[in-house]
């Protein structure tokens, strides 16, 4: 059953995930000097995980469509790992976390499909690559803003 918040007011609610996808330390390389064959393996990123914050609802059938007056998404390449951050912004009577948390973890498997020609095996599986600790790092409700 879909949780009823008709009566709850519009107050400010930012939500902050986090996760991180294992790679290839040749991976991260070729990512960062531009050399995926797919493309712009960060920009695609991103954009996938804004299209995904915005479609949750259509996603997870328990959640409402949410008005998203924000949406910022951070990555970061490491020696072996890419980090992968999303902050979502609404005024709205529900929070985000859910919005944030599809977020992170659809731009990190748009990484992973870009760069999985990068990361197999000879028999074609992935032993070093892998999605972790997607968390929601923060929660705000600013129930002093009204609207």
């Amino acid at each position: 059953m879909m949780v009823e918040i008709s009566s709850k007011p519009d107050v400010l609610r930012i939500s902050t995930a986090s996760g991180r996808l294992k790679i290839k330390k040749e991976t991260a390389e070729l990512i960062k000097k531009g050399l995926i064959e797919k493309g712009n393996v960060i920009e695609a990123a991103k954009i996938a995980a804004i299209q995904a914050i915005k479609n949750t609802y259509h996603l997870i059938p328990m959640t409402h469509p949410i008005p998203i007056t924000g949406a910022n998404i951070e990555i970061h390449i490491g020696e072996q790992h890419i980090d992968v951050k999303a902050t979502v912004k609404t005024v709205y009577k529900t929070g985000v976390e859910i919005e944030a948390l599809v977020g992170v973890a659809t731009a990190l498997i748009t990484i992973w499909d870009m760069i999985k020609k990068y990361e197999k095996d000879e028999k074609g599986n992935y032993p070093q690559t892998y999605i972790e600790y997607i968390k929601v790092d923060e929660k705000i409700k600013d129930t002093g803003i009204n609207f």
